[in-house]
């Protein structure tokens, strides 16, 4: 880990995030937290930053970032033009029709 003032101390390879820190992001991202939960979720935390720690040490400059570990490729059909009802069709079966377009009642006032 970077030495940066906040960041988690690191003690013989394992990174530590104390409560207060936890305390600090809690603050942050305004999530009332209290002393039990500041207790319990330091060492979780901890746990998840020597994760992440030890994946960065497994992955050399030769690796590329990647978001999946194999390629993916989308699966499209071809985008083919094919027949479809005209405007009459289409309206055939509405209760109501204006300007071929299907009309409903109004639900939303003139407040926009």
């Amino acid at each position: 880990m970077p030495d940066t003032p906040g960041a988690p101390a690191e003690s013989g390879g394992r990174v530590q995030i104390t409560r207060e820190e936890v305390a600090h992001l809690a603050d942050l991202a305004r999530i009332d937290l209290d002393e039990a939960e500041l207790d319990h979720l330091a060492p979780q935390l901890s746990v998840i930053l020597e994760s992440v720690a030890s994946i960065k040490g497994v992955a050399g400059d030769d690796v590329p970032p990647t978001s999946h570990p194999v390629p993916l490729t989308n699966v499209f059909r071809e985008d083919v033009v094919t027949p479809s009802l005209t405007p009459e069709q289409a309206l055939s079966g509405a209760p109501e029709s204006e300007q071929q377009r299907f009309a409903v009642p109004r639900i939303l006032g003139d407040e926009q």
